[in-house]
């Protein structure tokens, strides 16, 4: 999965250039739940949420509140700060 791809695609407004994917994947570990990370991981590697709802025991409605979520947490000023490299 291309971190850099998926959280530019999903955030709004981004200042700066971000780090590198390893950096990039262990902010999002850190700052993500659980299973807002395996959700959002899944849904921008092009798994589908039938497969999801399987795999995780939830509903559609769920899933997707999840990745809602995700993506808004993404779009929070604190949150884009630690995703951004300052040089």
């Amino acid at each position: 999965m291309n971190f850099t791809k998926s959280i530019t695609n999903n955030i709004d407004k981004l200042v700066g250039t971000l780090k590198s994917e390893d950096e990039l994947q262990e902010v999002l570990k850190r700052k993500f739940t659980k299973k807002e990370f395996k959700v959002f991981v899944a849904i921008e590697s092009g798994q589908s949420i039938e497969d999801l709802k399987k795999s995780m025991k939830d509903d559609k409605e769920r899933i997707e509140e999840i990745y809602k979520t995700a993506c808004k947490k993404l779009n929070q000023e604190l949150f884009k700060k630690e995703l951004v490299s300052i040089n």
